[in-house]
């Protein structure tokens, strides 16, 4: 029996209401008043200047967090996943066993120095008072006048532009999982970060088998990959029933 790891992105939660990253009206499209995306999403952001951090996490992903899975999210349940993204939508649909590679927005930790052990637990959005944001966010998450504070402060459990991929984000049975493989499916994915780049290495190293569902694919440089051009909930619909 085939072993398949389904690899997947924001085209897979786009049917769910929440925005994809790159398209036009994606969350990396839309920055602060004075910052771009990639400026915002940083370790550098959140020890510097934590208010503007925590708000734009609460603006431009917070406020989906009350969203459920879609179709595909169920299909995927009983799946072999590895997701990019932090919604959290797969364990919604009952899925006990996927990896959210880059975190899940519903989560914090402990400040921590990168690669030391720390936990993760529910974050306190529900707790967030609109009326005083800034103010808000900064108490929840235990930031003080000097920034937050090692061992004391929450930051969201989501990897940002300037961290690294550790075992908390479960990288080590990640790469496993993808060495595992006979086949890997990437759905919903421009493959525009470095861990479908780590997969499709590895598939080319085992010569693995790949497929690629998404309206627009990017064009891949290996021979064994077949490219499905439909949404996430199309594939599932053109599969056969068992």
């Amino acid at each position: 029996m085939l072993q398949t790891l389904y690899i997947t992105g924001a085209g897979v939660s786009a049917e769910s209401g929440i925005p994809t990253f790159r398209g036009e009206d994606g969350f990396w499209t839309i920055g602060s008043a004075n910052y771009t995306p990639q400026e915002m999403a940083t370790r550098a952001m959140y020890k510097s200047q934590p208010a503007e951090f925590l708000k734009w996490y609460y603006h431009r992903f917070v406020t989906y967090r009350n969203h459920g899975p879609n179709q595909v999210h169920q299909w995927l349940s009983d799946k072999n996943v590895i997701t990019q993204n932090i919604d959290g939508l797969d364990g919604k649909a009952g899925n006990n066993h996927f990896i959210a590679i880059h975190g899940r927005v519903d989560q914090v930790t402990p400040f921590h120095t990168q690669g030391e052990p720390t936990e993760c637990f529910t974050a306190p959005w529900d707790e967030v008072d609109e009326s005083r944001l800034a103010e808000s966010l900064l108490a929840l998450f235990k930031i003080a006048r000097r920034g937050p504070e090692k061992g004391v402060s929450l930051k969201p459990y989501v990897l940002l532009f300037d961290e690294y991929y550790t075992d908390l984000y479960r990288i080590s049975e990640a790469q496993s999982r993808m060495y595992a493989a006979d086949r890997i499916v990437f759905m919903g994915t421009s493959f525009s970060v470095n861990i479908t780049q780590m997969a499709l290495e590895i598939a080319r190293h085992k010569a693995i088998p790949i497929e690629v569902v998404d309206p627009n694919p990017a064009h891949l440089l290996y021979k064994q990959v077949s490219y499905h051009r439909m949404t996430a909930r199309e594939y599932i619909a053109s599969l056969p029933t068992s």
